[in-house]
């Protein structure tokens, strides 16, 4: 197989043409409803991808009760009994920063200088902000105006998977195996699979969701999350003395407690942290939610060790004050499940390199679908989307990366042939 100027050219247009379409439409989630979905505007997004498969000659084309998006695209003639694969994406956008109204802007053939905002005069974005912008110079990218997120993350890996079915449909000599993808919503509040069809999904599968062109992700946090509730005695301020046990302030002051050198703002690479994600309450109740990352489960263990000497220590300073500590494992380091299976490594490291691209086998400091999936049987790598500065108002993408993700695709479906 061969991938031609004409179908490169034609996998830019699709890459591109589908990401600015998918990104106007609204699919933030919200961790607070405690529904599945967590937002009904997904479907909005799920009701488009589902009409798209069944034009792209997709069976089996469902968008189930759950918002997840599945889809069967049988394969090419003689190929019917080689391996099927799957390939993921996420519907829905962080709540980090508002995606209702994205406007994007392209800048062409960037130019190396800051890229300003129409929408945000405030802020800018500078090699600085991201050193990978050196490597776009003359590239066309698009950031959004200024006052909402982009949405690369991830509709840059839906926009990927779709052009490359899209070349699939319009170039039959492009051979493929059996190819499943699935769409799901609520990745970004930790709950992309939870109501997953495990029994939708091949043995194999990969997700769209990484940043950097180029790079193969197959290691990530083990994670955990650490709610820490503190029950303390209200009494009137003015006869207080002895008697108040002030359940905020308190909290302040455990959260003082823990090492300024392991939070996500002193740490990269392989380096753990606590991260404060929220912290709220009153005099009476307060609520500090930690999320603990580390790539060896033994750091984060010593982390919630570390949490329950402070709760003895703090109950012990404050008589009368109740500390409830709750941990909740979110997700595990994916790389020990896909050490199991190294041909579903080596087949996308062989991809990348046929779409003549640099190889960054990498970690990726976060999760994603992928590592639930690895933990529940199913081995799944991440692919790059393309995206930079995911979850701020920053976020950019270079256009290219739209193409080079679906010609990856493409490579990949070719080296499970055999």
């Amino acid at each position: 197989m061969e991938i031609t100027k004409e179908i490169q050219a034609f996998l830019l247009e699709e890459g591109k043409n589908r990401f600015l379409k998918y990104i106007k439409i609204d699919t933030t989630s919200d961790e607070g409803t405690g529904t599945f979905p967590s937002t009904e505007k997904q479907f909005d997004l799920g009701k488009i991808l589902v009409s798209e498969l069944k034009e792209l000659g997709f069976e089996n084309v469902i968008l189930d009760e759950y918002c997840f998006v599945y889809g069967d695209l049988p394969a090419s003639k003689g190929y019917e009994k080689t391996q099927p694969i799957g390939l993921l994406a996420h519907m829905d956008t962080s709540p980090a920063e508002s995606g209702v109204n994205i406007e994007p802007v392209i800048h062409e053939k960037y130019d190396g200088k800051p890229i300003t905002y129409p929408k945000n005069p405030d802020i800018t974005l500078t090699l600085e902000d991201s050193p990978l912008l050196e490597k776009f110079k003359g590239m066309d990218v698009i950031t959004s105006s200024g006052d909402t997120l982009l949405g690369a993350d991830d509709k840059a890996g839906i926009a990927g998977i779709m052009a490359a079915a899209a070349a699939w449909h319009k170039y039959p000599e492009i051979k493929h195996g059996p190819i499943t993808v699935c769409f799901t919503p609520d990745e970004e509040i930790g709950h992309g699979t939870i109501k997953i069809n495990m029994d939708r999904l091949p043995e194999f599968c990969y997700t769209l969701d990484g940043g950097e062109i180029g790079e193969l992700e197959i290691e990530c946090f083990d994670a955990w999350k650490a709610t820490i509730t503190f029950n303390g005695i209200s009494v009137h301020p003015g006869y207080a003395k002895n008697l108040m046990v002030n359940a905020i302030e308190i909290a302040s002051r455990f959260v003082e407690q823990i090492p300024e050198a392991e939070t996500p703002q002193h740490t990269e690479k392989r380096e753990g942290f606590y991260h404060l994600y929220k912290m709220e309450g009153d005099c009476v109740k307060a609520k500090t939610i930690f999320i603990l990352r580390d790539f060896k489960k033994e750091n984060n263990q010593k982390r919630m060790k570390y949490l329950e000497k402070l709760k003895v220590a703090f109950e012990e300073r404050y008589p009368g004050l109740k500390i409830e500590l709750d941990f909740q494992h979110s997700y595990e380091n994916m790389l020990v499940y896909l050490e199991e299976h190294p041909e579903v490594i080596q087949k996308a490291a062989e991809a990348i390199k046929m779409a003549e691209l640099e190889l960054h086998q990498t970690l990726i400091r976060g999760g994603t679908d992928g590592a639930r999936l690895s933990a529940r049987g199913i081995p799944t790598p991440n692919l790059f989307a393309g995206g930079v500065l995911f979850h701020s108002l920053k976020e950019y993408i270079p256009i290219p990366a739209l193409q080079k993700s679906a010609e990856v695709i493409l490579y990949l479906a070719k080296n499970w042939m055999g």
